[in-house]
Formats: structure tokens, C-alpha cells, sequence
């Protein structure tokens, strides 16, 4: 089964929690966002080698979706990450990502975010997103919109 649901991966949180040499700036790092077609099976418990971008499932050879200049290998950077709090909540949101504007993307079902800044462990996997379903563009910009409950929202 592949993509099914979205999720913060663990075993990241558990290492920038755990290890104050590895602390995770979610106002001011410099994150990505990758898109993939449906030949993943992402997995929110998977050991954090695997978690990262370039490594485990998340090689970009054959399973990333990307266009040239419009959608590059490797991501787009995610603008304005931003961390607010309410009665209740942690949320990490940014602004919505977007392509060049004559894009071709096809068979996208889902993006992964992840650290650009850190170095150990190199392009950390933050979270994953499914899309629903199949999302395409034809020579056009293609949009994730994030939810109104952010990239990802933490009960407290």
C-alpha cells in the first residue's frame, strides 16, 4: 500500500528532543519541499537514516516528481516557516509552495519537508503529506496548499 495518510517522523523528533546538539530551528532553518509519485510507502516510524532526503525510500531516482528549473530536484525551499502557539496547539506552518510557472508535473501524490540546514543528520525528514490522490500540471504552476492547521500541528 503506499500513500495513505500524513505524518511527522519520529524518530526525528525523538533525536532533536533527545540530543541538544542536534536542535531543530523551525523558525529558521532552511527547509525543502520534495514532491513523489505513489511508488513510496512512507512510514512515520522508520529509523532516521532512512527518514532523510537522498536516503531509504526518499532517493530521488525513479520515485521523485520534478521539472527542470520549476520544480527542482531535490525541492523547493519552503517559505516563511514560522512556529505559533494557541490553547492547546504547537503549529509550524509556512507559506503555500509553489512551482515556476510553466511546470509539468505529473502523477503527484504527496511531498516530503525536510532540513536543509542540518548536517547531522544531513537533510533530516521533518514530515510527510499525502495529497489525496493523483495532482498534476500541465505548463503551469503547480501549489501545495497547506492546511489551515499548518505543515504540522502538535497537541499539547
Amino acid at each position: 500500500m503506499a500513500w495513505s495518510a500524513s505524518a511527522a517522523f519520529r524518530s526525528t523528533f525523538v533525536t532533536f528532543v533527545s540530543i541538544p546538539a542536534e536542535a531543530l530551528d523551525l523558525d529558521t532553518d532552511a527547509f525543502k519541499v520534495t514532491l513523489w509519485d505513489n511508488d513510496i510507502i512512507p512510514n512515520k516510524d522508520d529509523t532516521q537514516a532512512n527518514n532523510a532526503y537522498a536516503a531509504g525510500q526518499w532517493v530521488s531516482a525513479g520515485n521523485e516528481v520534478f521539472d527542470g528549473a520549476e520544480w527542482a530536484v531535490a525541492g523547493v525551499a519552503l517559505a516563511a516557516p514560522a512556529v505559533s502557539t494557541g490553547a492547546g496547539f504547537v503549529m509550524w506552518d509556512a507559506t503555500d509552495t509553489a512551482s515556476g510557472t510553466s511546470a509539468t508535473l505529473a502523477a503527484v501524490f504527496g511531498c516530503m519537508v525536510y532540513d536543509d540546514t542540518s548536517t547531522t543528520p544531513a537533510d533530516q525528514g521533518i514530515c510527510y503529506n499525502y495529497f489525496g490522490g493523483t495532482n498534476s500540471v500541465t505548463d503551469g504552476t503547480f501549489t501545495v496548499v497547506w492546511h489551515a492547521n499548518g505543515i504540522l500541528r502538535i497537541t499539547v
